[in-house]
């Protein structure tokens, strides 16, 4: 049963209507014109059933009055004659579910209505659950207890509900991208799209295509035409991690981007308006780029707007018991502990490899565990940055400098896996750290982070 309002200065057809209505099991409320119903108002009615033309206020006016008003509106449905369809239209423009044109058949009548009250419902749901979601995402989604991670947290609620540039600084690891996604949570964009792009994961010779788009027939092999990443982030946050991989040749085309909120596709004959935050994190600094002539000055100063440092683990040792536990729970479910020492063990340990590495750590133990516990003999029997690599697993085949892969087995071998498994170990057994996991497997960086992104290995 809903509680529906029906105006219009025509009596009969208000109480052929209410009759008809509360024969459907309704409440109904009547009003003789415009004015009286924008009164009834604040009976807080689930829908209105208005005629266009009335005294005193017309039904146009009182759809205006409608829009100008900050509380939640009830769905309207018009009522019209022959000679008003096109007011009836305009209307509908103005924010009307429907109308009906008179006189109007009985079944006519309830099924409108009762379309109008199934629209309703479902976006009170839908405003329900997203304002449910925007409570979860208060803090943003980062762990932590550590009172620098606190100046953290509280510097990008500051930032959150402007449309400033933020810049993330910090080693790698340390969660620059997780920091990237709560300062979106946090802001008015909230619920439109979180586009994160690793800048040193894209070949650079498709940079320009990949974040600006590309026309069909831009270049050998663009069959089809795509918008790119910075359309893709339309309404919402554009992040660019490794900012500093940024190709120069590219650099001024996003310069352009930012000065004048339009993007030109590669091939494009005109550019195509956007909208989106931006959001850059790099572990580099970026002013020595600047100062060696591999980033623009000008870009730089325009990122450069709020940059924040996110602090190494080995700074925040409060967190680490928080994140350890949160990573037991992700890696092996409920029901596994720590003992008391393995924790004031992984307090000590340096973190060069930052969360990162403390996450490639906890799923080691958690994989290789023999019981419900983790313990502390678990984690000495682990190289202080051998992440993921099992000690056990080393065979005779082992050579200085390569990496415990294991017999071969009989039944056949991928390839695939093969390379996803090697770059698994030696990014574990580099604590993390991309740059010298590239130098060790003998790779350029931008290779092994393409890598990375296409297997999704974190």
């Amino acid at each position: 049963m809903a509680r529906i309002l029906v105006i219009d200065d025509d009596k009969s057809l208000r109480e052929v209507v209410r009759f008809i209505l509360a024969e459907g099991g309704h409440e109904v409320l009547t009003a003789a014109d415009g004015a009286e119903g924008l009164e009834r108002l604040a009976d807080e009615p689930d829908l209105v059933l208005s005629d266009i033309r009335m005294p005193k206020l017309d039904g146009m006016e009182l759809l205006r009055r409608l829009r100008e008003t900050a509380a939640p509106v009830p769905p309207v449905i018009m009522l019209t004659a022959h000679g008003t369809v096109e007011q009836a239209v305009a209307a509908m423009k103005l924010g009307a579910f429907t109308y009906l044109l008179k006189p109007f058949p009985r079944d006519e009548l309830l099924l409108s209505v009762e379309q109008a009250l199934h629209a309703s419902r479902l976006e009170k749901d839908n405003l329900a659950l997203r304002r449910l979601l925007r409570r979860r995402q208060d803090e943003g989604g980062l762990l932590y207890r550590s009172g620098k991670m606190g100046l953290l947290m509280h510097a990008l609620k500051q930032a959150a509900p402007s449309d400033i540039n933020v810049l993330l600084l910090g080693e790698s690891g340390t969660g620059k991208e997780l920091a990237a996604r709560a300062l979106h949570d946090l802001s008015t964009r909230w619920d439109k799209p979180f586009v994160a792009v690793n800048c040193g994961a894209i070949p650079g010779d498709l940079v320009e295509s990949e974040l600006f788009g590309h026309a069909r027939g831009a270049y050998t092999g663009a069959d089809q035409a795509a918008p790119g990443r910075i359309r893709g982030a339309e309404g919402g946050t554009l992040f660019l991690d490794e900012v500093a991989e940024l190709p120069l040749a590219v650099q001024p085309k996003l310069l352009r981007v930012l000065e004048t909120h339009q993007v030109d596709p590669v091939g494009g004959v005109a550019p195509v308006k956007v909208d989106f935050r931006l959001v850059c994190a790099t572990h580099r600094d970026l002013e020595q780029e600047v100062a060696a002539g591999r980033f623009r000055e000008d870009l730089w100063y325009r990122l450069n707007v709020l940059p924040l440092s996110l602090p190494p683990l080995r700074e925040r040792p409060d967190d680490i018991a928080l994140l350890w536990e949160h990573f037991t729970l992700m890696h092996g479910g409920p029901g596994i502990a720590s003992e008391p020492g393995l924790v004031e063990a992984l307090a000590k340990r340096p973190w060069r490899g930052n969360v990162r590495e403390l996450k490639n750590v906890n799923q080691r133990l958690v994989l290789m565990r023999g019981g419900d516990t983790l313990t502390e003999a678990a984690l000495g029997e682990m190289a202080p940055n051998a992440g993921a690599l099992a000690p056990a697993a080393a065979t005779a085949s082992e050579g200085a400098g390569g990496l415990p892969l294991g017999p071969l087995p009989p039944d056949g071998l991928s390839l695939v896996e093969l390379e996803k498994e090697v770059i698994r170990r030696a990014l574990a057994l580099c604590g993390g750290n991309q740059s010298r996991t590239a130098a060790y497997l003998g790779i350029p960086r931008h290779v092994l982070l393409y890598r990375l992104e296409k297997y999704d290995i974190g």
